[in-house]
Parts: C-alpha cells; sequence; structure tokens
C-alpha cells in the first residue's frame, strides 16, 4: 500500500491551496458570489438527494484535527454536496461528486469525488487496484468529460473551424439539413484530460477532469504546469497501472522539477516560466480555432 506521507516538494499544489486560503479564480469567486445561472452551472445543476452516512474513516480523521481542515478539504463536499450551490457541485449521486476545482489549471478544470468510504481515503494507486471500482470510476468519469465537452463547445466552438458548418446553420447562414440534425463538429471529448496526480496533495480520492489548454491564472508555478504536463499526471486510461511503471516513483523520476514544454507545440522553454506563460496564451487561441 502506497504511503499518504508526502515531501512537500511532491505536492502539486502550494501550501495556501491545500488550506484553502490562496484567492481562487476571479471567475469561481465572481461565479460562488453571483446568483446568475448560466448555460454551464445550469446544465451541471445538481440534484439533491440525500448523502450516506460518515464513514469509520472520516470520523477517525474528525476526531484528530478539525473536520476537512487543510488536506481534507475535499471531503466536505463527499459528505454534504447537496450544501453548495451549482457553482462549486456540478452534479451528485450517491457514488460520486462532481466540482469545480477551487484553483482550476486550465480553462475548464472539475474534478470527480468517489464517495465509497472503502475507497475515498486511498492512494489512487492502491484504489485502482480494484478493478470493479476502477471500472465505475471511468465510467462516471466518461460521463464528466462529456459535460466538460460540451462546456468548451459552448465557449469555443464560435471559434472553431471544426465546428464551422455548425455555426453557419446555427446563426442562419445557411439552411439546416433536411434531417434537422446539426452536424457533430469538433470532438471536443478529446480536449479532456482525464488522470489523476501520482502523488495527490488532497487526501481525498480526486480525479482530474480539465481542458487541454491549461490557461488559467492559477496556473501561477512551475508545479502547476509540470504536475499536468509529465507522467506525474496519470490518464486514467493507464490503469490498472503496471508494478514496474515509472509514474509510481514521481519523486525519483524529477516531473516537478522538470523543464517546461509546450503542451501542444512541443516547444521547450527550460526554466523559463514567463516565456511559457505567454507562448500558452498564444497556443491557446490557435487551439480555440481547430
Amino acid at each position: 500500500m502506497i504511503s499518504m506521507t508526502r515531501e512537500s516538494s511532491q505536492d502539486a499544489i502550494t501550501k495556501e491551496e491545500i488550506e484553502g486560503t490562496a484567492p481562487p479564480s476571479k471567475s469561481t469567486a465572481s461565479s460562488a458570489s453571483s446568483n446568475v445561472r448560466n448555460a454551464f452551472t445550469t446544465l451541471m445543476s445538481p440534484k439533491r438527494k440525500s448523502s450516506p452516512s460518515t464513514s469509520p474513516s472520516l470520523e477517525r480523521r474528525r476526531k484528530s484535527k478539525p473536520p476537512f481542515a487543510s488536506r481534507d478539504g475535499l471531503g466536505r463536499y463527499v459528505l454534504h454536496p447537496e450544501s453548495y450551490p451549482a457553482s462549486q457541485v456540478i452534479y451528485h449521486n450517491p457514488t460520486f461528486v462532481a466540482i469545480h476545482d477551487l484553483y482550476p489549471k486550465s480553462s475548464v478544470h472539475t474534478l470527480l469525488l468517489p464517495r465509497s468510504s472503502a475507497h475515498n481515503l486511498l492512494h489512487p494507486f492502491d484504489a485502482f487496484e480494484d478493478t470493479e471500482f476502477l471500472a465505475e470510476c471511468k465510467a462516471e468519469a466518461e460521463k464528466l468529460r462529456k459535460i466538460v465537452a460540451k462546456e468548451l463547445q459552448r465557449r469555443y466552438g464560435r471559434f472553431s473551424k471544426g465546428d464551422g458548418e455548425r455555426n453557419k446553420i446555427l446563426n442562419g447562414e445557411v439552411e439546416p439539413p433536411s434531417d434537422g440534425l446539426l452536424p457533430e463538429g469538433r470532438d471536443w471529448e478529446k480536449e479532456v484530460m482525464v488522470g489523476i496526480h501520482a502523488c495527490p496533495s488532497m487526501n481525498h480520492l480526486h480525479i482530474h477532469v480539465l481542458s487541454k489548454d491549461r490557461v488559467s491564472e492559477c496556473m501561477r508555478h512551475r508545479k502547476h504546469y509540470n504536475s499536468f504536463a509529465t507522467g506525474f499526471f496519470v490518464p486514467l486510461d493507464a490503469f490498472p497501472l503496471a508494478e514496474d511503471d515509472e509514474r509510481r516513483h514521481p519523486g525519483r523520476e524529477g516531473y516537478l522539477a522538470m523543464g517546461f514544454v509546450c503542451w501542444r507545440c512541443g516547444k521547450g522553454f527550460g526554466n523559463q516560466f514567463k516565456l511559457l506563460k505567454e507562448h500558452l496564451e498564444v497556443e491557446f487561441e490557435e487551439w480555440k480555432k481547430e
């Protein structure tokens, strides 16, 4: 079993993000403070259902520290998702909760939280040894991938060459086909990453479901980028993971300290984070046009 003890150098987020004291992104903050429901929050509005009873493992954590402090912060969503607005909780059901990442590292960044008390405090490498549980996570992650893809199309489809014919019909420039069906257009699901960090910074099991772009005001540090651009990010489809897979040893491999490489064009930037950020903005605009 993987130990949950971590070296601080292997955290993919900052101490302030772990403790929840870092300022959230402006989009997250404005969404949380506004009562206006956009298409995304309407689409992903949760159906309120009762929460499962508190697991023994979470009860032990509650006795030893304030509830949901620091690295246990995701636990509040697992236990009481109905307590949060659609600007935070996308949807929930008896087995999973989907939320917006408070500190997104891409333009659309969500988290899928399993609610199984037998698995949700395990390291993902251990949790996914259970093939039945892994299959459930993959199936639910695909549902969230589709939701994120629809949001990408809503935001960026008007810029996309792949959605060109679709846009012409929606804009009334051409007549719709006789069957009334819109062209499928760009496959936005391919623009969504689904996976976990080899060394999670938060205790509760969580699966990242996010757009590829890596453009966000919360992308502020080397480890922020490299945690999604190197082997530190393990796609969910890679599981079950071979015992000798190098990604089981993120510290040894030094993923977070690697030089920067653009996710889209492969250009290297060494240690020049500012230049990388400027380049990602340019690539973002080109990516939207594909």
